[in-house]
């Protein structure tokens, strides 16, 4: 915590700068939500750490864990909050629902919306919502209301939403979320797609929801009603070694992927490449969009540096499943010169059908690098006409060949 009394002079510079940086990310593309980030005090909200935290662009803060300390509730890092308030394009007079509560992002809102707007922020945990009507009113913000409330079910006492805003990871789209929506609303989401999360923004089109904006996120996943967890299944654990498959819906003989791994590696190269620190989101939903069967290999360091797996992440690389013969081939990168600023993606596959899988996975890594680097796809999300299944089926269009 910082026990030195923080002046108007230091928060003022602190905040500028985080102003600055959320600029040159292009977090912040508008003088709206810039002047909204200047006007509330981040500080206020996030108490228990120094002001340099408070104001780093990418710091989160986690409020609430659970028994094992696994955060269920955190402040989000300032430049994921930026730019899901840009996609939402909050307009005053609107009356917006927060579904996920925190207290900072509800303020943001709130000046966004001005003096003629409303903004309901709502959680699952009273936790959560009493730290949130405690922080509120001390920065000013008293007249947000934060409700105790399943984010599944929305908020209908205050319906129709001109914005809705989720700040919770969600596999699917609630019901109430659409229905609560008015006529021109928006809904932005932090919306998992095969075990992937992206923040979209939702606009009706006739019978569906239509977004064409996509930024990668981390948030953590809804409770309550609306709670859909992934599967982790372990392939490899050994001392610090651990190494697995996310799964978001698939079904899998463990047994037999756990044997590949077990065998020789089989490789496979592009040609297509990215230089040093740039972004590859888009090739990611771009496998998220076109392979059949699709996990996140999740690998810890020290299984990359002993070798059981050649590219390491917890969240997990693209995977291609092939689950009729038991293989698999992940997403990997090498350096293609001695100063390491060009990077080659390849395939790294296991199994009795390695090449073919592995292949498959650079055939759609070429595909993207000739015809959709750099584009950004239209999702359509549509009411699911069958009983039993997610309410929405979600699909991912891409623009025709350039």
């Amino acid at each position: 915590m910082d026990t030195e009394t923080p002046t108007p002079a230091r928060v003022d510079a602190l905040r500028e700068q985080m102003i600055a940086e959320l600029r040159e990310l292009k977090a912040i593309r508008t003088e709206a939500v810039e002047n909204a980030v200047r006007a509330v005090p981040r500080h206020l909200f996030m108490p228990e750490v120094s002001l340099e935290k408070a104001y780093a662009s990418e710091y989160s803060l986690t409020t609430v864990r659970n028994e094992q300390g696994v955060s269920l509730s955190s402040v989000s890092a300032s430049r994921i909050q930026a730019f899901m308030l840009e996609q939402a394009d909050i307009r005053p007079g609107m009356r917006v629902l927060e579904v996920g509560s925190g207290g900072y992002n509800a303020a943001l809102i709130a000046e966004l919306v001005g003096e003629s707007g409303e903004v309901i922020t709502i959680d699952i945990d009273p936790v959560v919502i009493d730290r949130a009507r405690s922080l509120l009113p001390a920065a000013g913000y008293g007249h947000v209301q934060a409700l105790v409330v399943d984010g599944e079910e929305g908020e209908p006492q205050h319906a129709p939403y001109d914005r809705i805003v989720v700040t919770v990871e969600a596999a699917d789209l609630a019901p109430a979320w659409v229905d609560q929506l008015a006529e021109n609303g928006r809904i932005v989401v932090p919306l998992r797609l095969r075990g992937l999360s992206w923040s979209v923004a939702l606009q009706r089109e006739q019978d569906h929801l239509v977004a064409r904006d996509f930024e990668v996120c981390g948030f953590v996943p809804m409770r309550g009603a609306g709670a859909r967890d992934m599967e982790l299944v372990i392939l490899h654990d050994g001392e610090g070694e651990e190494v697995g498959l996310r799964l978001d819906g698939e079904q899998v003989d463990a047994g037999q992927l756990r044997e590949a791994l077990s065998k020789p590696r089989t490789e496979a190269w592009s040609g297509v490449t990215l230089g040093l620190g740039l972004p590859y989101d888009d090739l990611e939903l771009w496998l998220v969009s076109t392979l059949p069967e699709f996990a996140l290999l999740a690998a810890t360091r020290a299984a990359r540096d002993r070798g059981v797996v050649a590219s390491w992440s917890r969240r997990g690389v693209a995977t291609l499943l092939d689950s009729s013969s038991g293989s698999f081939a992940y997403l990997t990168m090498r350096p293609t010169s001695p100063e390491r600023t060009l990077f080659e993606f390849g395939a790294i596959a296991h199994g009795p059908e390695a090449a073919k899988v592995a292949d498959r996975l650079i055939a759609e890594i070429q595909a993207w690098g000739r015809d959709h680097q750099g584009q950004q796809p239209e999702l359509r999300a549509r009411p699911a006409e069958a009983p039993g299944e997610a309410s929405f089926r979600f699909t991912i269009s891409w623009p025709d060949k350039r």
